[in-house]
């Protein structure tokens, strides 16, 4: 399991030309940094990080398939 690097994430943050929340910048940090595509291994990565596991709960995404929903719905 991957541990989220938060100053890395701060850094990718800081260039991202992207107008978007900080849970979707997030989510292109975690394919971007760590090469991640599949859900499953971004959910696990989320869950197991205290602050990302509050923007996941504040989403109300519980698992894997809902943090797939959720990508599905911001790339339509």
């Amino acid at each position: 399991m991957v541990k989220i690097n938060w100053d890395a994430y701060k850094e990718y943050k800081s260039h991202s030309n992207k107008k978007a929340d900080n849970f979707i910048i997030l989510l292109d940090f975690m394919k971007s940094y760590y090469n991640m595509a599949s859900p499953m291994d971004i959910f696990e990565t989320l869950w197991y990080d205290e602050l990302a596991k509050m923007m996941l709960d504040k989403r109300e995404i519980a698992d894997a398939e809902g943090l797939e929903k959720f990508l599905f719905k911001i790339n339509e």
